[in-house]
């Protein structure tokens, strides 16, 4: 079954690196993608919003801290029947582990399909376990990498108790995500930044990585 990405990307979606293509494509039944490699950078060097950044990190969805060369994992899962997706459509979930200096925390999120107001499908990114923060994604191929990034016309949203609240574009954060292929190293690049208005850039991760798909009971992430 299609991926989000290959559903929403549709025919840009052959325009991805061959590598990017296997990373965002559909993860067969009895497969997970594991990834492992290092973060040349997490988080921001403004102290004084550590203790905003401290309850995100309670949700798994960002870290008090501003370290460099952070080794890390990702595991990504393809599943069906998520109660917010579009019908037939799977869901990618992925867990990020960080081996941070004095801990090891985890950042897990959400990759579904769900309906437009047009009746067309967008792409939803739903932060943290209990997905608290969601945030619909527009996506571009450009020059074989993927752009993925909110706009004050894209939708994000908190959750309050059972409900889902629109967070106003004037004060809403925006995520810009880019995931390309180095040819020269043979990795792959992800960079993550998290900006508010007024603000600018507010926390972030960047870094190279190892991918690959392989069968879910394979205990390691290559070989």
């Amino acid at each position: 079954m299609p991926s989000p990405y290959e559903v929403v990307l549709g025919d840009a979606f052959d325009d991805l690196h061959p590598r990017l293509r296997a990373y965002f494509g559909e993860i067969p039944p009895g497969s997970v993608g594991r990834g492992r490699g290092t973060f040349d950078r997490v988080g921001t060097p403004m102290r004084w919003l550590w203790p905003v950044l401290a309850v995100l990190a309670r949700q798994g969805i960002a870290f008090a801290v501003w370290e460099q060369q952070v080794p890390f994992e990702v595991e990504n899962h393809s599943t069906e029947g998520d109660a917010h997706a579009a019908p037939h459509h799977p869901t990618v979930s992925a867990i990020r582990t960080f081996h941070f200096r004095k801990s090891q925390r985890q950042m897990i999120d959400a990759i579904t399909l769900e309906k437009a107001p047009d009746g067309g499908l967008v792409l939803v990114d739903h932060l943290g376990p209990r997905r608290y923060l969601s945030a619909q994604l527009h996506m571009t191929v450009r020059d074989g990498a993927l752009d993925m990034r909110s706009t004050k016309t894209t939708r994000m949203t908190v959750r309050v108790g059972r409900r889902h609240i629109r967070i106003p574009a004037l004060i809403a954060p925006t995520v810009t995500l880019t995931e390309r292929f180095d040819n020269a190293t043979e990795r792959q690049h992800v960079s993550v930044v998290l900006a508010v208005p007024g603000l600018g850039r507010i926390y972030e991760y960047a870094g190279f990585f190892e991918y690959a798909i392989t069968a879910e009971s394979h205990g390691g992430t290559f070989g």
